[in-house]
């Protein structure tokens, strides 16, 4: 071929292989020595140049770059070998712009046996579709990765390329001149024929329609297609036929319902803070979704709030079941109950699971042999294993932040279709967002657990009986989340027979807030040993928040404190006055045995910490049988309400004269909170009783150390009457150095009296504020021993101070007959 002309490609493809149809090509003839002896009209059109002037010229005149000519003899010797060549190739017109076109070029052989060669050129400018031959477009259709069919007008297959013979299953021979019901069993076909009948009609293509189902190339496996139909028209413009074209979008299917799955997971599982019911909605959760009977067993450890702790030289801890769900009404595959300990073999898929911390699958479970119990058969495991024909396994560990708190079995019994190894990561994934919420939940017991311990060791166990006071209380946390707060109430017994009553509300929930509750209760316990008024104590208790907030800023139990609110009351049961107190709380009620309800009129102090203003006390007389309720604001105030509606509710509610305390309790509380309250709700009813003037008796003595003879006497007549006889011994001594410490410490006038209560109670005033100090006299010395032996010999002693000097007090347990 001389200087022939060669592809921009590089390639040179068979004759077999050109892909264009030369039908109407533009033809040339080139002698061996690469002159042009031929040259036809088309060529003309193509390239500008007329016959005259192209004949008997070198054909190399023609190419776009002399350099093209280099690979001639190349291309020669493959069309002498092959018979042809065809590419690519870019030439020059006359007036000097390229021309892209496809070439061929076959060899042939003139008259006289002389070699030459035949060129065909396609201007592919001119024709866009490259002239694609129907054997190479028959070929492409076919071979397509997309699956394709032609239906008549009347919807009964008149094509279909290979990939769509594989989707359905079935031999293209079974599904030509069929309609699609007829060869898809396994699909919607009334829905597709629906599309296709709509894009006929209107003309108006149908893309990317998604629809499931099962064909019988895998009849066990639900797939996903996204179709796209559109109308075949004639030259005419009438349609002939529809095109779908279809492909397996089943990855992306299940991609997308993966997603959603977990979505519902998130929502459905972990919906509280209890680990056995995070476990069963795991269980219920994957049942039927994704098995047909699970079972989630845990740590006996996790159930019970603690850290789980890694078994010694592969040794299985405790399991225990903690959800199971079934397909069967009554999860009937089980061997165990809810709670139940699991017994577990060392060499089964579950111990493997757990002592390797991954996941294990067992598509097609062996039930005879190994499948659910390892190296040792358990009969019961083996029994419901056939009976319910248990046939695919999958084991997850249930692992959150590094540490296994227990095992999730699967199972498939009714499905035909064992797990795979996507069955296997959702899974995994299930497992995974599960093991979270079991191990929170477990955490919130941990802290739940610590937090109601550490309340009930604050908080008053039992209230303390007391002649003088009848007692009732309540206490409700806001809601089973926090289960803890800083609401409280005390009852403190006092010397000479008295009862302190206290009520506080510290800031927040939880355990900062049950430990500062605590530290508050301590401090008013310890205050109000000392005998102290309502109002000092207020005082003292102000002070002493503020210096712990010094220097402590922004801690949180310390915060907690300031702006607690408290109420303090004092009752005697001798005289039957109350005196109260409060720092910011809400005032108390008062039940008169009638049944009238007040609510008295205290000053309100500002909350503890602040120590803006004065705290002032005001003194109430109250009848025989008054019941005094003390609260915190979470009882009357809610958002939906003022408080002075829930002060009327609370008015109503005890206005119900002779009800018991108990019954009283409940009362109120089912009156005030019909929903779950907002804040924490303490209550504290407590129902007065008098002394009668048979329980008391005082006398007035002078101020002279000859009285002391007399004092023991009058002691001694007043404990014959009440058949205290046993006590009179330790009673004459104690008088005698109460009073003679008296006379010869304090001032006038002095007071002798003595109260038979649930213990007798001896005390001596006077109008000094002088207060004695125990002492521990020497050997040698002669005196200092008084306050010594009233100490010894007595259950308690003190100090109380009045507004006219102090009293001395001892107590002493009555007799067991007494």
């Amino acid at each position: 071929m001389g200087r022939a002309m060669t592809s921009s490609e590089g390639t040179a493809p068979t004759e077999a292989h050109v892909p264009f149809d030369m039908a109407d090509a533009a033809t040339a003839v080139i002698d061996a020595a690469g002159i042009v002896v031929g040259w036809t009209t088309a060529m003309e059109h193509l390239l500008g140049y007329p016959a005259a002037e192209m004949v008997e010229k070198p054909a190399d005149m023609l190419l776009a770059a002399p350099e093209d000519a280099a690979k001639a003899e190349g291309i020669a010797e493959q069309c002498r070998r092959q018979g042809g060549w065809g590419g690519l190739m870019t030439l020059r017109h006359r007036d000097g712009h390229l021309v892209e076109v496809g070439l061929r070029v076959s060899a042939l052989s003139d008259f006289l046996g002389r070699e030459c060669w035949l060129i065909s050129a396609v201007d592919l400018s001119k024709v866009p579709s490259w002239a694609l031959s129907g054997s190479l477009l028959e070929a492409f259709l076919v071979r397509s990765p997309i699956g394709m069919a032609v239906l008549s007008p009347d919807l009964r297959y008149v094509w279909i390329n290979d990939m769509l013979e594989r989707y359905g299953g079935i031999p293209r021979e079974q599904r030509l001149g069929r309609r699609m019901r007829e060869s898809l069993p396994g699909l919607d076909t009334k829905a597709l024929e629906a599309q296709m009948r709509k894009a006929l009609e209107t003309g108006e293509p149908v893309i990317d329609y998604e629809y499931r189902g099962w064909t019988l190339a895998d009849p066990y496996h639900e797939h996903a297609y996204s179709t796209s139909f559109f109308r075949l028209d004639n030259a005419d413009g009438n349609p002939v036929g529809v095109c779908y074209m279809g492909m397996d979008v089943t990855d992306r299917w299940r991609a997308r319902e993966r997603l959603a799955l977990l979505s519902e997971a998130s929502a459905k599982i972990g919906s509280t803070l209890d680990v056995l019911r995070t476990a069963q909605e795991l269980a219920d959760f994957a049942v039927p979704r994704l098995a047909d009977f699970v079972t989630v067993d845990l740590l006996e450890s996790v159930l019970r709030g603690e850290e789980p702790v890694a078994p010694p030289r592969r040794t299985l801890p405790a399991f225990r079941r903690a959800g199971q769900t079934s397909i069967h009404e009554g999860t009937p595959e089980a061997i165990a109950a809810p709670g139940d300990a699991i017994a577990i073999s060392p060499g089964s898929p579950f111990a493997a699971c757990f002592f390797s911390g991954e996941a294990v699958l067992d598509p097609v479970m062996d039930v005879s042999v190994t499948a659910w119990t390892g190296d040792s058969p358990d009969p019961a495991r083996v029994g419901k294993a056939r009976e319910f024909g248990m046939r695919s396994l999958m084991v997850a560990p249930i692992s959150a932040r590094g540490t296994i708190l227990g095992v999730a079995s699967f199972v498939r019994t009714r499905h035909p279709v064992p797990f795979e190894e996507d069955d296997l990561m959702l899974a995994e994934e299930l497992v995974a967002r599960a093991a979270l919420c079991v191990d929170n939940a477990r955490r919130y017991t941990r802290e739940h657990t610590a937090a109601l311990a550490l309340q009930r060791s604050l908080m008053p166990h039992d209230l303390p009986d007391s002649p003088a006071l009848e007692v009732a209380s309540r206490y409700l946390p806001t809601d089973v989340r926090h289960g803890v707060g800083g609401d409280w109430f005390d009852v403190i017994p006092l010397s000479g027979a008295r009862v302190a009553l206290a009520v506080g509300d510290v800031v927040g929930h939880g355990i900062d807030a049950a430990a500062s509750m605590g530290r508050l209760r301590t401090a008013v316990h310890t205050l109000a040993d000392m005998d102290l008024p309502p109002e000092e104590l207020l005082a003292h208790l102000d002070d002493l928040i503020i210096r712990l907030g010094e220097g402590r800023a922004g801690e949180e139990d310390t915060a907690a404190l300031l702006g607690a609110t408290f109420l303090y009351a004092i009752y005697d049961p001798v005289t039957r006055r109350c005196t109260m107190a409060r720092a910011g709380h809400p005032a108390p009620a008062l039940v008169t045995p009638d049944g009238e309800v007040t609510f008295p009129s205290l000053p309100a102090g500002p909350p503890l910490g602040l120590g803006s203003l004065p705290f002032e006390s005001a003194e109430l007389e109250l009848p025989e049988g008054s019941v005094i309720a003390l609260y915190t604001d979470g009882l009357i105030e809610t958002c939906d309400q003022d408080i002075d509606v829930g002060l009327a509710r609370l008015s109503n509610a005890l206005g119900q004269p002779g009800m018991p305390l108990e019954d009283l309790c409940s009362a109120v509380l089912d009156t005030l909170l019909t929903s779950p309250p907002s804040d924490d709700v303490a209550l504290l009813l407590a129902r007065t009783h008098s002394l009668s003037p048979g329980h008391v008796a005082s006398w007035d003595l002078p101020t002279d150390p000859a009285v002391v003879t007399s004092a023991r006497s009058l002691a001694v007549r007043q404990l014959a009457e009440w058949g205290l006889e046993e006590l009179m011994t330790t009673t004459e001594l104690i008088v005698s150095e109460l009073v003679t410490n008296a006379i010869r410490h304090g001032t006038g006038p002095i007071r002798l009296r003595l109260i038979r209560h649930d213990v007798l109670i001896c005390e001596v005033a006077d109008g000094s504020n002088t207060s004695p100090r125990l002492r521990h006299a020497r050997t040698t010395d002669e005196g200092g021993r008084g306050l010594f032996l009233v100490a010894q010999l007595t259950r308690r002693w003190g100090t109380r101070y009045t507004e006219g000097g102090k009293l001395i007090w001892a107590e002493q347990d009555l007799p067991a007959a007494a």
